[in-house]
Formats: structure tokens, sequence, C-alpha cells
């Protein structure tokens, strides 16, 4: 991949600067030591008993130098680095086309859409600021529907940072039943916080209180988490000393922190990535593939822009798959709704068109590609992923 090659170039133009780097200090200080030692002779001078031809000292630094060659030593390494720079800049020049309109495909877009899009995705960053200025100039007051809702997600977590988890706790009790419905256990690890707070800040009876109102509820469903929490009150005050001070990291913090973000997002029906960052990220992975693509095509003559599927996969990580995708092992085609993946009843699946096509559109029965059980276009099913 395109991505990789440049890199791997990177890699060794930074070796090759390191070591350019090391090689000219190399040199520098060998010099250095031999002028110091030219002046501790020039120096000693001064005593008369043992006069010194500082003439001499000085042809002879001359003659320590130029057995050195600084400046050959040094032209070397800075040849090696700046050929190595000119052949990273050229591989840049190759891989990186600079025409990505190439790859562009005509599409009409919702100009609305993108304009809440954009918004949301500073909402979501928790820059309001720039979120109003874009739903101002674009003139799409709709575009605000869920500035309230990110407004208060990120007032809760500037609270939590601040170790303050009362806005948290109102959220998740206001919450409580929905979160529920998803296996949320959110709460609990909310209150979990706040017990280890109240154990390290108060005293022994404060944090047993805090237990028996709050984290009492979800004893009977959380019996592994709550001997660990009663044995807690041993060291009240003194946590960080105990066999328990694995509660105090601040990693617990920063878990939390995220999951409500995560559980917040899923309860308006939104994702936890942001939509804008993840196609753009996408679309900067694909981008070289679809470049070569056009090219290929543009030579053949051949228009990629009135296609509606590229002749090509586009492959891309996994943190890209949000779904899964049943491509069809005998025509090679992706599953749509229009070619839905069929389940025959041997188990195997094919493609809608490709067992239309061996059953003739559906006149007779036909043997499955891949094992010898004969199947009709009625016995099939539709799969949905």
């Amino acid at each position: 991949m395109e991505l990789s090659s440049i890199k791997d170039a990177f890699d060794r133009v930074a070796k090759k600067q390191k070591l350019s780097s090391s090689k000219s200090q190399e040199v520098v200080d060998q010099v250095g030591r031999e002028i110091e030692q030219a002046l501790a002779t020039i120096q000693s001078s001064r005593d008369l008993s043992s006069p010194v031809d500082q003439k001499s000292v000085l042809t002879e630094l001359k003659f320590k130098i130029d057995a050195i060659g600084p400046l050959q030593q040094l032209e070397g390494s800075n040849k090696e680095l700046n050929a190595s720079i000119s052949k990273y800049q050229k591989l840049l020049e190759k891989l990186l086309n600079p025409d990505i309109s190439k790859a562009y495909r005509n599409v009409d877009f919702d100009t609305r859409i993108i304009n809440q899009i954009i918004a949301n995705h500073f909402y979501r960053q928790g820059l309001f600021d720039l979120g109003d200025s874009v739903v101002n100039e674009a003139g799409e007051p709709d575009a605000t529907a869920l500035r309230s809702q990110f407004l208060e997600m990120h007032q809760i977590i500037a609270a939590m940072r601040e170790k303050n988890l009362q806005p948290a706790l109102t959220w998740v009790s206001a919450n409580r039943e929905k979160l529920d419905h998803i296996g949320s256990n959110l709460e609990l690890k909310i209150h979990r916080l706040q017990f280890v707070e109240v154990l390290q800040n108060g005293t022994r009876a404060d944090a047993l209180k805090y237990a028996r109102t709050y984290l009492a509820p979800f004893a009977s469903l959380n019996k592994d988490e709550f001997p660990k929490l009663m044995g807690c009150l041993l060291y009240a005050g003194r946590l960080e000393s105990s066999p328990y001070s694995e509660l105090m990291s601040p990693i617990h913090w920063e878990m939390t922190t995220e999951e409500l973000a995560r559980q917040f997002c899923t309860l308006l029906g939104q994702s936890y990535e942001n939509p804008l960052s993840v196609a753009v990220a996408a679309g900067v992975e694909g981008l070289p593939t679809l470049l070569k693509l056009a090219n290929v095509m543009a030579a053949k003559k051949q228009e990629w822009q009135e296609m509606k599927q590229l002749p090509v996969p586009v492959e891309l990580g996994k943190e890209f798959q949000f779904h899964s995708i049943f491509v069809c092992p005998v025509s090679r085609d992706q599953g749509s709704e229009e070619n839905p993946p069929m389940l025959l009843p041997c188990l195997h699946v094919l493609c809608k068109q490709s067992i239309m096509k061996l059953s003739k559109n559906s006149t007779r029965t036909f043997k499955c590609p891949y094992c010898p059980a004969e199947a009709t276009v009625t016995h099939c099913r539709q799969l949905y992923f």
C-alpha cells in the first residue's frame, strides 16, 4: 500500500539523518579535542622554565586536523542524507498525486444534511462556538437539534475531570431505565468512584452510610464486586497503603468517563466515534486505490463515474468495518437489497442472482456449487445481516 511505502521511505530518511547527525557530532568533538589540547599546550608556555614554540604547536594542530579531514567527513555524511531526502521527495511526488479530483464522483449532496453533519461534528467535540458559527452562516437553525444534549454531555465530563460526580449521578438516575435496557452497569461504576472518594476523604461511618444507601441496591447482581468494596472499609483514610489501592488508580476515572460518553451517545442514537472523522479517515485510506483505479480506467477510455459498483475492492482496516458484508462466492458480487444473500437447504449461502442463474430463473432444480445437494428457489431463504 502507498502509505506503507511512504512510511518505510520516511523511516530510512530518519535513520540516515540520525547517522549523519551522530557522525557530524563525532567529527566536531574530535576537532574540538585537538584544539583544546593545543590551547592547553600553549597556555603551559607561561612557565618560563619550559618555553613552548607556539608556531610549532599550531603547525602540529593543523596537521592533525588535516589528518581528521572534517570537511570531507561532513560532506560525505550529508551527501548520503541529501540523496536519501531527494529519493523520498520523488517518492512523495509519485505516490501522493495532488490531483485528487480524479477520484471524485458527481453526487447530489443535500447541503442541509452536510451542514448538520459539520455542526454536529463541532458540537460533539465540545466546540460549540464553531458549531454555532456554521449554523448561523449556513442559515440552518434545525442543525442545533443535538446541541443541548452534547452540551450536557461535555458539562458532565468536565465535572468528572474535576472529580465532581454529582452531574453524572443525576444523569444516570434520570436515565436508569434506558441504561438498564441496554445492560449497562454505569451507575454502579460511578457510585463506586464516589464511594472510594468518601472512604479516602471522609470517615468510615460516612463510607458505610454511602454504601448502604447507594451501593446496596446493586449487591445482588454484583456479588463478586462487593466483598472487595466492603473490605475497603477497614482502610478508611489510608486506602493507598491497602490491598485495595488499585481502586484509587486514575484509570478508573478515565474508563468510566469514556463509558459515560459512549452510553450518552448510544441513548441519543448516535455513534461514539465521530462520523465525520471516520468518513474522512476512511476516505484518506481508500484514496490511493481510487486514484489508481481512475488512472487505469482513463487509460482504457472507460468512465468510472458512471459505474454503480467499483470493479476492485477498497481495502479498509477493521476499525472501519461496522457491519457484516456478504460477497457471493460464485459471482464475487457484494450483497445488496436487489441481490441479497440466500440460504440454501444445505446451509451454503449464495446471492440471489447466482441462484436465479443456476435455476434458469426458477424453472428447474439446481445443485449447490459446494456440495451435491439439490435445491429449488422456493427452498432458499433470504438472510439478513
